[in-house]
């Protein structure tokens, strides 16, 4: 038997996958393909369109509600222990109508990163962080449209609006949101001016390559380059900033899990593989020895102190286990994908915060009443 699945192209999101499915069948004697798609299309994709081709499909849990709505996914069995299980809510986070669509595979969050040589004492607030000095500290703040929204939303939730959206016709607090938008423009002008083309991955590629950055305040962590070897450079993460008076960072959760497409030939061979491969045995052994970067919350506890992981398992284990989800209802993705075709410009043009904070505004209660009237 065969199955084929998709992932995303970066070693984190394959090559993990890939050794697991090696072992998987000399285990049972069923072979896995993996295709890998772009990060940009991981986020944009239609999972109801890869679930045609592909039994398993590596997803973000923003697409659960649209998912639960198509069934483009079959629905999976709940572990006994849905709040122990992962770091950050992971799994929570697939669950939508009290059903569970994927198994967390991958658990990630916006957090801080440095380099160890370059850069020694670390920033706790975001009030240091806007303060510091370029040159002690060369930052870098990945603003790709998506990554600048979900950094406006991990400031927000860090303020403790966690409840997004804000009102029914406000997505965010007029206070929040200033406070969240200003501090975007600062890390802007901080960093390089085509920070807004860059994604996390271009960043850490940067710090780990170079010596042209040595601290980044928020971006989404990736495990493979805090292992040493990885890159020339190795990277170690840190907890992210929080706000003066609080010590609550709120990262916005990532991270990816392991669906199983409703029209798969074989379900329950998918669903066999997508339940081992979550499991904490895999994930601390051969998934995390293969670029992998676990989700099971026993593997980050376990494995928290080994040399090898804990620059990213260790460093940043609070902000991590606070982690805040994103709305996941179905008008939120079209939402997303119209403020990112305008927050470049909050930047490039030097937009004033009310005028871009309103027109978000003005987005949210276009897509929210659409929603409603689905």
């Amino acid at each position: 038997m065969q199955l084929r699945a998709m992932t995303w192209d970066h070693p984190r999101g394959y090559a993990g996958l890939e050794a697991a499915s090696v072992q998987f069948e000399q285990d049972t004697g069923v072979s896995i393909t993996w295709d890998r798609r772009s990060l940009q299309e991981f986020a944009d994709a239609s999972i109801e369109g890869l679930a045609a081709t592909y039994d398993m499909i590596i997803l973000d849990h923003p697409h659960v509600g649209l998912i639960a709505d198509t069934h483009s996914l079959v629905a999976l069995e709940k572990p006994e222990d849905v709040n122990g299980i992962s770091m950050g809510g992971s799994l929570e986070s697939y669950i939508w109508r009290d059903q569970l669509w994927a198994y967390p595979v991958d658990a990630a969050c916006q957090m801080a990163v440095f380099r160890a040589d370059l850069c020694q004492e670390q920033l706790p607030c975001w009030e240091a962080v806007i303060g510091a000095s370029p040159a002690d500290y060369r930052m870098v703040t990945p603003l790709l449209p998506v990554d600048a929204f979900d950094m406006m939303m991990t400031l927000v939730a860090g303020m403790g609006q966690e409840a997004l959206p804000f009102s029914d016709t406000e997505f965010t607090s007029e206070t929040a949101g200033l406070k969240a938008l200003s501090i975007l423009k600062a890390l802007y002008r901080l960093g390089p001016a085509d920070a807004v083309n860059w994604n996390p991955i271009r960043a850490l590629e940067a710090m780990s390559t170079t010596n042209d950055f040595a601290y980044s305040p928020c971006l989404f962590g990736y495990i493979n380059y805090a292992r040493p070897g990885f890159k020339p450079h190795q990277l170690t993460y840190a907890e992210l900033p929080s706000f003066a008076g609080t010590r609550r960072p709120r990262g916005i959760l990532g991270g990816a899990g392991v669906g199983v497409s409703a029209r798969s030939e074989a379900p329950d061979m998918a669903k066999k593989f997508a339940k081992w491969v979550t499991s904490e045995p895999v994930q601390s052994g051969i998934y995390l020895e293969n670029e992998g970067q676990p989700a099971h919350r026993s593997t980050w506890i376990n494995m928290r102190n080994d040399p090898l992981y804990s620059g990213f398992l260790g460093g940043a284990w609070t902000t991590m286990d606070a982690a805040w989800t994103r709305p996941r209802d179905i008008w939120f993705l079209g939402f997303v994908d119209d403020v990112c075709e305008v927050i470049s410009d909050f930047f490039l043009k030097n937009q004033a915060e009310e005028a871009f904070l309103s027109e978000i505004n003005g987005l949210y209660r276009k897509h929210k009443t659409k929603g409603d009237g689905q």
